[in-house]
């Protein structure tokens, strides 16, 4: 299963890069996490443009779309979501790359929660399906760790590890049920 993770940051030492990084080496067998780190070269999103014709916007949904869900790790900026952030999900808006979707989020602040609730409601206004029960929140509060700081702590790897097995577990529950309902073709 492939995954694909997008930070909301574009700092280098960004707490929610690093809880992303973090939940790689605790996903579930078979399971890969392609981490994003196109955000900051998006261009700004203009609807006159063919997003097909753009190769960097081209590549992201793509990405989008060949993955069986996404996970978002933002900050939050004077209440709202991070607009390089909501430049990207705009982008999506005219393809098919996002309906569907699994997604889940990764908070790295206890306060940021209005760019959560934001958030949550942009992707299911695209089509996106939030798998709630997999969502978390590790509160770093802008203390510049390494990933490995973040695992070196058994609550967070505790965390981490619980969040993305039950959005694995999810999407493979809806895979299934989506399977069973497809009419059998005996001919």
């Amino acid at each position: 299963m492939h995954l694909f993770g997008i930070s909301g940051s574009l700092r280098k030492s960004s707490s929610n890069t690093r809880l992303l990084e973090a939940m790689r080496p605790l996903s579930p067998a078979n399971v890969s996490i392609d981490l994003y780190d196109g955000l900051a070269s998006l261009p700004h999103f203009n609807p006159d443009l063919d997003a097909l014709e753009l190769p960097i916007v081209r590549d992201f949904i793509c990405k989008v779309r060949n993955s069986e869900g996404l996970i978002i790790s933002t900050p939050e900026y004077a209440h709202g979501v991070p607009g390089t952030l909501k430049n990207a999900f705009d982008w999506l808006v005219s393809s098919d790359a996002f309906i569907k979707k699994p997604f889940m989020l990764l908070n790295a602040s206890s306060r940021a929660i209005y760019a959560q609730q934001s958030l949550i409601e942009i992707l299911k206004t695209m089509s996106g399906i939030l798998i709630e029960q997999a969502c978390a929140t590790i509160p770093l509060l802008g203390k510049d760790k390494e990933y490995a700081e973040i695992l070196n702590m058994a609550e967070n790897r505790e965390i981490l590890r619980r969040s993305v097995a039950l959005f694995v577990s999810e999407i493979k529950k809806a895979h299934q049920a989506r399977m069973s309902a497809q009419p059998f073709d005996a001919a």
